[in-house]
C-alpha cells in the first residue's frame, strides 16, 4: 500500500474527528488534507472498488437520489462508499473515500455512490472514472457561479466524453438532459413519466423551451413542471426518447405512489419531484443488474437526511426542513407545502454566501404568490438577505414577519405557532439550521 495514501487517510480521519468534536461538519477539511499529502489519493482509493462507481449529477435532487441509491444497494447486501452529507466538490468526494478506508488505506467496498457538483466534474472525473452517471435535471442555478445552463451542459458533455464507456442514466422528461445524453455519444438509459400527472402552472419558468439541436421552439403535449414533460421539435424532429423506466399510475398527496415495471412503489413523502428521485434510484439499481425486489423495503426504512425533507419533533410541533436553492426547486417546495391543507407556519431563510451564489435575483422567478393561502398561519423571513425576501413578498401582497436569526425565528414559531412548521432554506443555511433543530429536538420539554 502506498505510504502516502496511508498517511493521507490517517491525517484526514484525525481532522474529521477534531472537526466533529468542535461541532463542525469537517468533511471538506478531511478531503483537503488528504489531497495535500497525496494528490492522487482519489485514483488510488476508487480503484479499490470491487464493483461499479455511480456518480449523480444535475441541478436538483442529487443528494436525495444518491443517498437513496446507496440505501438500495445496501439492501441488496452491498458495501457502499457514499458522500451522504452532500459535500459534492473535489474535497468532499475525496473525503468520502478516505473516511471509508481503513487505517492502512484499504477500502472494503463493492460500489461507490458519489454525488458530484456539475462544475466539479472536471476535477473529480479524471481520478474517479465512473461506470454510471445518474443525470437528474438541468435548471438555472447560481448564475454568478455557473453562468447560463449552456456552460454547465458544455462542462458535463466534455467530461462525459472522457469516460466513453460510462452509461448515462438520464431523466428524458427534461429536454436539456436528454439532448446532453444523446449528443455525448455515450450509451444511455432512460427514465421518466410518460403520462401527465398534474396541471403545471402556466407562468412557470421554462428553461428548455428551445431545441438544443436546431434552436427552434419546442412543442409540448404537456408539462409536469418547469420544462419537464413530453416535447418534440417541429423543425428537426428531436423529441423525448422512449422511456425504459416509466413511472405510471402516479399518485401525489401525503404519500407518493406509482408503478414501474412490475412493482408498485409507495413512499411517505410529499412533493411530485420526489417521484423523479425515487425513479432515478430505481433505474440506477436496475441498470447495475439488481432485480429491485428489496427496493420497497428500502423506501419503507429510508430516512432523508441533511435537510432534504428532514422531519423533527420539537415540543409538540412537527418541523419539516427542506433545501430550496433555485426557482424550479423552490416552486416544487411550495407545491409540496401546499399539498398539506392543515394550518401551518413557514420560515424562509435566504443567504448570499459564495456557495449560495451572491446573485439572489432568482427570487423574483419563484411563484411566492402561491403562499397567499388561508391555511398559512404565518410566514417569517430570515437569513442574511431577509430584507430582500421581505421585499419580494411585499410585491405579492403577502405580509411576513422578519427575524434575521434563524434560531430565534424557529423558537418563536415553536412557542406561538400552530404546531406544523415548514423551514425552507438555501444552501449555506442548511447545515446550521439542521444543527439548531437537532439541538432543540434534544432539549427537555
Amino acid at each position: 500500500m502506498n505510504i502516502r495514501t496511508m498517511a493521507a487517510v490517517c491525517a484526514a480521519k484525525s481532522a474529521g474527528f477534531i472537526c466533529r468534536k468542535m461541532g463542525r461538519q469537517g468533511v471538506t477539511w478531511a478531503g483537503k488534507i488528504a489531497l495535500k499529502i497525496n494528490p492522487h489519493i482519489l485514483e488510488d482509493l476508487s480503484s479499490q472498488i470491487r464493483g461499479k462507481i455511480f456518480v449523480t449529477c444535475g441541478t436538483n435532487g442529487k443528494t436525495t437520489t444518491n443517498n437513496m441509491l446507496c440505501a438500495a444497494l445496501e439492501r441488496e447486501g452491498q458495501k457502499v462508499v457514499c458522500n451522504h452529507t452532500g459535500s459534492n466538490m473535489l474535497n468532499g468526494v475525496v473525503a468520502a473515500f478516505v473516511l471509508a478506508a481503513g487505517p492502512t488505506g484499504r477500502l472494503d467496498a463493492d460500489y461507490a455512490c458519489i454525488e458530484v457538483d456539475e462544475a466539479s466534474t472536471r476535477h473529480v472525473f479524471p481520478g474517479l472514472k465512473p461506470d454510471y452517471m445518474l443525470l437528474t435535471n438541468l435548471f438555472r442555478d447560481q448564475l454568478d457561479r455557473y453562468g447560463e445552463i449552456d456552460i454547465t451542459m458544455n462542462i458535463l458533455e466534455e467530461m462525459i466524453r472522457t469516460v466513453p464507456k460510462m452509461q448515462v442514466i438520464v431523466n428524458v422528461d427534461d429536454a436539456l438532459s436528454a439532448y446532453l445524453a444523446m449528443d455525448s455519444g455515450n450509451p444511455y438509459i432512460t427514465y421518466g413519466i410518460s403520462k401527465p400527472v398534474q396541471k403545471s402552472a402556466a407562468n412557470e419558468i421554462r428553461e428548455g423551451r428551445f431545441c438544443k439541436k436546431c434552436g427552434a421552439k419546442l412543442e409540448y403535449s404537456f408539462y409536469h413542471y418547469s420544462q419537464l414533460g413530453d416535447y418534440k421539435c417541429p423543425s428537426c424532429g428531436f423529441a423525448r426518447p422512449a422511456i425504459q423506466y416509466d413511472a405510471h399510475d402516479v399518485k401525489v398527496g401525503d404519500q407518493l405512489s406509482f408503478q414501474v415495471e412490475d412493482k408498485h412503489l409507495t413512499a411517505n413523502y410529499k412533493g411530485f419531484y420526489n417521484v423523479y428521485n425515487i425513479l432515478a434510484a430505481y433505474a440506477g439499481l436496475r441498470t447495475a443488474g439488481f432485480s429491485g425486489e428489496h427496493f420497497q423495503d428500502m423506501l419503507n426504512g429510508f430516512n432523508p437526511e441533511n435537510g432534504r425533507m428532514e422531519q423533527f419533533r420539537i415540543k409538540g410541533t412537527g418541523v419539516m426542513l427542506n433545501l430550496a436553492k433555485n426557482p424550479a426547486g423552490f416552486n416544487q417546495n411550495i407545491s409540496a407545502v401546499m399539498q398539506d391543507k392543515s394550518p401551518k407556519d413557514i420560515i424562509i431563510t435566504i443567504n448570499d454566501n459564495a456557495q449560495d451564489g451572491t446573485d439572489i435575483s432568482w427570487l423574483w422567478d419563484v411563484d411566492f404568490d402561491l403562499l397567499g393561502d388561508e391555511s398559512i398561519h404565518s410566514i417569517t423571513v430570515s437569513g442574511i438577505r431577509c430584507q430582500d425576501m421581505r421585499l419580494r413578498m411585499k410585491y405579492v401582497d403577502i405580509p411576513v414577519q422578519l427575524e434575521a436569526d434563524v434560531e430565534t425565528a424557529i423558537r418563536k414559531r415553536i412557542a406561538d405557532g400552530v404546531g406544523n412548521l415548514y423551514v425552507l432554506v438555501n444552501y449555506t443555511a442548511l447545515f446550521g439550521t439542521h444543527n439548531i433543530l437537532k439541538k432543540m429536538e434534544g432539549e427537555k420539554e
